[in-house]
């Protein structure tokens, strides 16, 4: 199993309606046959002083192994969010475990 999480922070300037179409496009990644899980959120009310809530959106995939992320990345589905939300990134940071 490969934990594939992504966090997004978009730039300030992003409208609500940018970010409910950021969030549904990530939704979609859901339609590469790879992806076994899939859970998209934003960041929870939990105050704790270890808890990160500075990010906008939470991507997390499951892959069965690596060859199933390596089919993801270069799927259409994939390319098509990063060719259109691109832009609207400030800051990504990605955490892949095996």
């Amino acid at each position: 199993m490969l934990a594939h999480h992504v966090l997004f922070w978009v730039k300030e300037d992003t409208t609500e309606a940018q970010k409910k179409a950021f969030k549904a496009s990530l939704e979609t990644l859901s339609g590469v046959e790879t992806v076994k899980s899939i859970h998209v959120g934003v960041p929870s009310s939990i105050n704790r002083p270890v808890v990160d809530t500075t990010y906008t959106f939470s991507l997390l995939l499951l892959f069965e192994d690596m060859a199933g992320h390596d089919v993801y990345q270069v799927h259409p589905l994939h390319k098509a969010f990063l060719d259109e939300f691109r832009e609207r990134f400030e800051k990504v940071v990605i955490y892949d475990s095996i």
